[in-house]
């Protein structure tokens, strides 16, 4: 039986034929048998080694993925706990050099009390999907778990979920420049690409650094514009509003006020020993 734990070297050595019949339904129906071969085939040309970059496990799936020895292919692979392939995904991995060695002047706490998991976060697409994207590049996207799971009970409800309505704290001092506080939470797994940011708080750091906090809980912002926040004071309480299938943090920090339009920075951590990156554990404020 094809594993997480003997994935990739089944995939460089072994039989395809016997990843490919753990395939889910729904992935059978995106290729052929004989047109993964050929895309894996193709893929792998040149390719001595594989790193693993990230191991995951949440919502009874686990993710592992690798990097080649050049650092410019990728491989990702989601398994159910019955060891079906509900993913897969072979890419070509860019880097971005010259901004991930430029990190915020600004020292930044992380913003919320106690443990959570980075979903999303680090400095290649396997890690953080917002890699690609210019203006949200080095965001986090940060869940609450549980015995790798972020929820208890029915998925369908957003206070079944570890994060919501969690309290949100100013990761350093600025002065509130941009809030929005009136969009509703979305039932999980139901997203409002309309307001993709949903219910935010941007501040103003000083140095033309601008932290972006999203998907806040409808109604729980608790400053306005115009406010001056020191470090780890409240600004409302973690919600599933905009673009968002279940309560988490969405956190950045750009050279302008806009999340749209703005550039993201590379963050400075005042803990520098914790990796920010997909799959890790972090320690927030003390609580």
């Amino acid at each position: 039986m094809v594993t997480p734990d003997n994935f990739i070297d089944t995939l460089m050595n072994g039989s395809k034929d016997a990843i490919y019949s753990q395939f889910s339904p729904e992935l059978k129906g995106t290729l052929t048998l004989e047109q993964f071969k050929e895309a894996a085939n193709q893929f792998l040309e040149g390719v001595e080694s594989w790193e693993l970059v990230v191991d995951a496990e949440m919502n009874q799936i686990t993710e592992h993925s690798w990097k080649d020895q050049t650092g410019t292919k990728g491989v990702q692979v989601y398994f159910s706990e019955e060891n079906q392939i509900e993913g897969l995904l072979i890419q070509p991995l860019e880097t971005y050099q010259d901004t991930d060695a430029k990190f915020t002047k600004t020292e930044f706490q992380f913003p919320m009390k106690g443990k959570w998991y980075v979903f999303w976060g680090g400095n290649d697409v396997l890690s953080n999907y917002h890699y690609a994207h210019e203006t949200q590049r080095y965001a986090l996207d940060i869940v609450r778990t549980q015995n790798n799971s972020s929820y208890q009970g029915e998925a369908t409800a957003n206070e079944n979920y570890y994060a919501f309505g969690e309290p949100l704290y100013a990761a350093a001092d600025g002065t509130v420049v941009e809030i929005k506080n009136d969009i509703p939470d979305n039932v999980p797994g139901v997203m409002n690409p309309e307001e993709p940011a949903g219910n935010y708080v941007v501040i103003d750091h000083g140095n033309g650094e601008y932290s972006i906090t999203g998907h806040i809980k409808e109604g729980s912002v608790s400053v306005k514009k115009g406010d001056k926040l020191k470090q780890g004071d409240p600004i409302g309480e973690l919600g599933n509003s905009g673009n968002s299938s279940e309560a988490h943090l969405h956190f950045q920090v750009s050279d302008g006020p806009d999340l749209f339009t703005s550039r993201s920075i590379n963050i400075r951590w005042a803990d520098q020993s914790q990796q920010f990156t997909r799959g890790n554990t972090i320690q927030g404020l003390a609580e």
